[in-house]
């Protein structure tokens, strides 16, 4: 995985979140991969994918419906797969590959090569409010650096602290560490509030602070493709 700083108009101690994806055009911010440093260990989710490019583990992601996962576009290269309903990325579950792929933003939708049966995530249709307490959840890296990928889902609790934009310009939520933080290994990860998809992981600093693309900004974007 590759990691690069964000363009000069953000802070130069944020960085974003990238898988193994081609570099963003020099006039966007690039992302790096995130993961989950603290919060805890997630012993069932049917809904989650583990995305894989070129047969490499690169991010996470949900399940909306039978053919469809929803992730982050700078997740999106090569050929595309996924592992779906297991809390380990490398086995259990089911895995498809990827026959097409649709991006907006920061957001990239992937269509499942066959239908999966289980269960999918509820999307959300307005952002959470500020201050409101979401859950985000994925795979990667227990610390900020020199620490190996988590073999196991992990879940922390964060707070909203307001709107800002993801690593494509699009509209984000932003929020700060309860018990745990967004980092590599994480990107296309969700995030819910009241049971429901509001984000989908973009950037981070990796101490406290992760931006996640807004599902809500998005929604009717995501109904033309998938019909959802």
């Amino acid at each position: 995985m590759r990691i690069r700083s964000l363009v000069a108009a953000l802070s130069a101690a944020f960085v974003g979140m990238i898988g193994l994806g081609s570099p963003a055009a020099a006039a966007e911010p690039a992302p790096v991969t995130p993961y989950i440093i603290g919060g805890s260990y997630v012993s069932s989710a049917p809904w989650a994918a583990a995305v894989f490019s070129n047969g490499s583990f690169t991010c996470s992601g949900s399940v909306i419906s039978a053919d469809w996962v929803l992730t982050a576009r700078h997740c999106i290269s090569g050929s595309m797969s996924v592992r779906i309903g297991s809390v380990y990325y490398a086995s259990g579950g089911t895995t498809r590959t990827v026959s097409a792929t649709y991006s907006r933003y920061d957001l990239a939708l992937m269509r499942l090569s066959s239908p999966v049966s289980t269960s999918y995530v509820s999307l959300a249709t307005s952002n959470p409010p500020t201050g409101s307490t979401n859950t985000i959840y994925g795979w990667g890296m227990t610390c900020y650096s020199g620490c190996s990928a988590s073999s196991q889902l992990k879940t922390a609790t964060v707070q909203v602290t307001g709107l800002t934009t993801d690593a494509y310009g699009g509209q984000a939520i932003r929020s700060s560490r309860i018990n745990g933080n967004a980092w590599r290994g994480d990107s296309g990860g969700p995030q819910f509030y009241n049971g429901r998809q509001v984000g989908v992981a973009s950037t981070a600093d990796g101490r406290t602070i992760q931006n996640y693309g807004s599902v809500a900004y998005n929604r009717a974007w995501i109904t033309s493709v998938t019909g959802i």
